[in-house]
């Protein structure tokens, strides 16, 4: 018989927007098409990058903040309404998985991981980027803002994500981008990977990831180091 791969039993979890897929330029597309239907000065896509993260309706309230528009809850509820009107019909234009990402996944598969989406987008937004860029085939499940008790950083998101991937919290990882990712991957005591181009207003680094990683090329690697072959 021979032996298990490295990786059988494992769980690994990813965060979407920022993590495997560049997804700003159509989200901040659609933000900038409620700013000029406002009649405010849209937002660069570079400053706006770190709004992502937490859901559309905190994106929508901190990019029209920046655009000096305060929100009532209510008109946040309209706005957010167009917002995912407009960004459903166009949420594939410009996004792409970052370089070697796909790869990475599928390395990952081969090494024994199940994959798991553990994201602060909703669930059927989650699936349709996913399924436009061909990537739902890689996952065994996606847990979107709408799937879980809490959002990141909460940690029951995360253990949501990774039970229904049929995995455990000793045997996983999370792949994030940003403070909400830390947060729950420290919460729910599962090693954290932060990818240095992702979408976040305090830098990865200085959110003390156990590994941080410049391109997708490095991740397979990483987990191996971090879980190791099942002993159970």
């Amino acid at each position: 018989m021979g032996a298990a791969s490295p990786l059988t039993g494992a769980v690994i979890a990813f965060d979407l927007d920022g993590t495997l897929v560049d997804t700003a330029p159509d989200l901040i597309g659609t933000l900038n098409v409620l700013l000029r239907e406002e009649r405010l000065a849209p937002l660069h896509l570079a400053a706006a990058r770190p709004y992502i993260g937490r859901g559309a309706r905190w994106m929508i309230e901190r990019g029209f903040q920046a655009a000096g528009a305060h929100l009532t809850a209510e008109r946040l509820q309209a706005l957010f309404d167009r917002f995912i009107a407009h960004y459903r019909a166009h949420i594939a234009d410009e996004s792409r998985p970052f370089p070697g990402c796909v790869a990475a996944l599928e390395a990952l598969k081969a090494d024994g991981a199940r994959l798991v989406v553990c994201t602060n987008k909703l669930t059927g937004l989650s699936t349709a980027l996913l399924d436009a860029l061909d990537m739902s085939r890689l996952f065994d499940a996606v847990i979107g803002a709408d799937a879980a008790p809490a959002i990141k950083p909460d940690p029951r998101h995360l253990l949501t994500a990774i039970a229904a991937a049929d995995g455990r919290p000793d045997r996983a990882i999370l792949v994030g981008d940003a403070a909400t990712d830390a947060g729950a991957a420290r919460a729910a005591n599962v090693p954290l990977v932060l990818v240095s181009f992702g979408y976040t207003e305090t830098p990865a680094a200085d959110l003390k990831p156990d590994v941080l990683i410049d391109h997708f090329d490095e991740l397979p690697a990483a987990c191996r180091r971090l879980l190791g072959p099942c002993e159970a």
